[in-house]
């Protein structure tokens, strides 16, 4: 009895030490690779369109005018799809992630195992978050950081952006009724897969990389992206 108990402990300590280990080596090269810079590409274009990077302090959004010459967000995200449906909001912020962390996970909290799981190996789905802002919201702060685009730089973030929502049967966005953080927001069906390797910060860290601004080599966290704009 007493050798299949060492057994079991033995094999226990050896299983948590594998999986520590793991997450220590994650975190580590996390750490390297969010630090290495990716430049802004040198452009003699001007840039005048407004653009933020925002964070709540986790997941970053990517926040573009709602309407420009360029593009009318709100044709394929109507203000009506939001609780408050209210069109004085001029801004948009969009973001990528798991499908379970968006609608299960509203605070840190309320996470679950098994949702983690699911989301850092593959196995869930995923979803956009579009969250509508006013100018007021969009204070230059530790977690937002404003720039500007060109025009050439702006239409490559506008079919990046675009190719990661999933469309219906007509090519409309697929919205998701019923669920929202407040009343401004909005969720829609998304491509791909989220893991630990493909976080929603790693999506906007790409989407900064698509439109020319300084960004990480890599990164899945908030603070990576940040880190290049001296936040």
């Amino acid at each position: 009895m007493a050798s299949i108990l060492r057994k079991t402990l033995k094999g226990t300590a050896y299983t948590l030490g594998t999986v520590l280990g793991a997450a220590a080596l994650y975190y580590g090269v996390a750490q390297v690779l969010s630090r290495i810079p990716v430049a802004a590409e040198p452009t003699t274009e001007a840039a005048t369109i407004p653009f933020f990077i925002r964070s709540n302090g986790v997941h970053t959004d990517l926040v573009v005018p709602v309407k420009s010459r360029y593009i009318d967000w709100s044709q394929q995200m109507p203000y009506y799809n939001t609780q408050a449906s209210d069109t004085t909001y001029r801004f948009v912020g969009i973001g990528w992630g798991d499908k379970g962390f968006y609608l299960e996970t509203p605070t840190w909290a309320e996470l679950k195992p098994s949702t983690a799981i699911r989301a850092g190996f593959w196995l869930g789905t995923s979803l956009m978050h579009a969250t509508y802002y006013r100018e007021a919201d969009l204070v230059a702060g530790p977690q937002c950081v404003p720039l500007r685009l060109t025009p050439s730089q702006y239409r490559r973030l506008i079919s990046y952006i675009q190719q990661s929502f999933q469309r219906d049967s007509t090519g409309n966005f697929i919205w998701i009724p019923g669920h929202s953080y407040a009343d401004h927001d909005a969720f829609y069906e998304a491509n791909n897969r989220y893991s630990v390797l493909n976080t929603c910060n790693t999506w906007a860290n790409r989407g900064l990389k698509v439109s020319g601004q300084k960004a990480s080599l890599w990164t899945p966290f908030d603070t990576g992206i940040l880190h290049q704009y001296g936040k």
